[in-house]
């Protein structure tokens, strides 16, 4: 295969319409009648009237000149000749943020289109297709490109905005430093690292789309509140209508939103409805438009308290605080124990508790030295500088405790993790190494903080059914039984109806780690007969529905020089050719010359 890296050079073959018509060009000889021809001198041709189209003369230095000139033009134009058995490889990173579903199609048929200038001179094409969420797989690796546009087709954006530098180092190491990398997004980078190329087909596009909701009791009925904004510059209506099971719909509201504006949208959840959807009038952007809803219903966590005085209060309080807690006044019965310790009878408590030093004096003085706090998820973020502590007596310290919280040599809160008896269930013990009455500790965020914390954790690793409102992809954390006997888990993908769209399973496990589908929808999930979750799935990345930042850019031509020169080689004819040149314009003088003296030569006739 031919290349022509300098197709400028072709100009050059504009000189061979000028030497033609340079040869058209003759002298029109003088006429001179005379009597005795034999006393004449041949004489040179003269012009009577100049130069002007005659007959094109046949001669040596026509064709001379004619052949210096494809010469020429040949070396200009610098030919390459395709290498046998060479490779381009391109690593495409497709940015996987939700925003790009807009472009899918647009940027799948730009990408196969370029496919061939791509390849350029090489004789085979390798193609890798790489996500730009960490962690994902390949979606494609081979030389085909049905297979390539068919991988396309599969992929799924749904992801939130994600740095595309890890997986443009991982596109860079596959296709080596003479590969090509492409970055395929709709919003441009200025300086793509690892050498990229960008692709971005992406333009400024008005939307108007959910952004969250909320379910509240209000006059004893249930009334969902749902934000919508306006992401665009622009002033906009829309409407929107409710819809619930057995194809149930309430009229089309319209509204307007100015330039930026975000709108509360509110009604009474469907009685005797376990599900509703929320759906806008339609635009671009569809993931934002719809807003699947249940009512919300979080495991039960029952408390049990048997504290003292200023710590009973605090209890009080922190049962207003948490949300879905019961009281028991059975011990055995609850999920978490609030005790009060006494030096006189330190009974160790069982399952899950908070333990509060509890000392009759009066304390000694404050405390003295540096407060350290331990990198801990219960603890973490939490300033704890202004906590002021007297001393009083300590609890039993354990050396399997983990402390959390240090002042001087003092631990002040302690963390025990509690193993299965056969009187006592496993649990942990979160433990206050000081008497509150004899702190500020009830007046610092950091307390009643770490203590939600606290409650949350026993309330995850409870095994019971839950209903929730979840985003799409995020992260579902679920207890479940474990065991030889126990059932693994069923997920289960519904519509409105609760007609079940996908299923797929999971072993069991005591703690089981998922991901919501990328969808809005309704999920669920099983073990065996007992629900462990039923949810509702929206879209609420406010950041890849805001388009204004898109915009289009193509950098894949940069560079096709160093290809062109990486998948092929020289015309290793070229010096040959150069001869010829030198040759043919030797040649040409040599009869031009010649034919020149001929003419000046004066000849006397006998």
């Amino acid at each position: 295969m031919l290349t022509l890296t300098n197709p400028a050079g072709l100009w050059a073959l504009l000189g061979i319409p000028a030497v033609l018509a340079i040869h058209f060009l003759q002298r029109q000889a003088v006429v001179l009648p005379s009597s005795t021809l034999f006393l004449l001198e041949r004489t040179q041709r003269e012009s009577a009237s100049g130069r002007r189209f005659d007959r094109l003369m046949n001669s040596v230095p026509l064709w001379m000149q004619l052949l210096g000139i494809m010469l020429l033009t040949w070396l200009l134009a610098e030919p390459r000749y395709q290498k046998a058995r060479s490779t381009q490889r391109v690593a495409v990173v497709l940015d996987s943020s939700a925003s790009m579903s807009v472009v899918k199609n647009a940027l799948k048929q730009e990408l196969v289109a370029s496919l061939p200038d791509l390849q350029g001179q090489a004789t085979a094409l390798e193609l890798t297709l790489l996500d730009s969420a960490p962690g994902k797989s390949r979606l494609y690796a081979g030389s085909s490109t049905q297979d390539f546009a068919a991988a396309l087709d599969a992929w799924q954006p749904r992801a939130g905005l994600t740095d595309p530098a890890p997986s443009l180092r991982l596109a860079r190491s596959l296709v080596a430093r003479e590969g090509l990398v492409i970055h395929a997004t709709d919003t441009p980078l200025e300086n793509p690292p690892f050498d990229a190329r960008l692709l971005s087909i992406g333009e400024p596009i008005d939307n108007v789309g959910f952004t969250g909701v909320t379910i509240v009791e209000k006059e004893g009925g249930t009334v969902w509140q749902a934000l919508v904004r306006n992401y665009s510059e622009h002033r906009t209506t829309r409407s929107w209508q409710l819809e619930w099971p057995g194809g149930g719909r309430s009229q089309p509201k319209s509204f307007e939103l100015g330039p930026g504006a975000i709108l509360t949208l509110q009604a009474a959840f469907p009685e005797n409805a376990t599900r509703a959807r929320l759906v806008l009038s339609p635009d671009r952007f569809s993931l934002d438009d719809s807003l699947p809803m249940v009512v919300p219903k979080p495991k039960t966590l029952k408390l049990f308290s048997a504290t003292r005085g200023t710590h009973e209060e605090l209890v009080i309080k922190l049962r207003r605080s948490l949300a879905a807690t019961e009281t028991t006044n059975d011990a055995a019965e609850a999920d978490l124990t609030l005790l009060s310790y006494d030096p006189l009878d330190p009974v160790a408590p069982s399952g899950n508790s908070v333990l509060f030093v509890h000392d009759e004096t009066q304390g000694g003085s404050y405390l003295k030295g540096g407060i350290v706090a331990a990198a801990h998820p219960l603890i973490d973020g939490l300033n704890w500088q202004s906590l002021l502590v007297r001393e009083t007596i300590q609890l039993e310290r354990r050396p399997s405790d983990t402390v959390l919280l240090w002042q001087g040599s003092r631990p002040l809160i302690l963390l025990r993790e509690n193993e299965a008896t056969a009187t006592s269930p496993a649990g942990r013990m979160l433990g206050f190494n000081f008497d509150l009455r004899l702190s500020n500790a009830s007046t610092q965020p950091a307390f009643i903080v770490m203590l939600h914390r606290f409650a949350e954790e026993l309330r995850t690793a409870k095994i019971a059914a839950s209903t929730e409102l979840l985003e799409c992809s995020q992260p579902i954390v679920l207890a479940a039984r474990n065991g030889s006997d126990a059932a693994p888990l069923k997920i289960e993908t519904l519509d409105l109806d609760g007609k079940v769209l996908s299923t797929s399973t999971r072993p069991a496990a005591a703690r089981v780690d998922l991901e919501a589908p990328i969808d809005p929808g309704f999920l669920q999930v099983h073990q065996g007969d007992a629900v462990l979750l039923d949810a509702a799935l929206h879209f609420a990345d406010t950041r890849e529905a805001d388009f204004r930042a898109c915009a289009p850019a193509n950098t894949l031509g940069e560079g096709s020089a160093a290809a062109v020169e990486r998948h092929t080689e020289e015309d290793h004819w070229w010096r040959i050719w150069l001869l010829l040149l030198l040759l043919a314009l030797l040649v040409s003088w040599h009869f031009t010359r010649e034919r020149e003296s001929l003419r000046s030569t004066p000849d006397v006739t006998q």
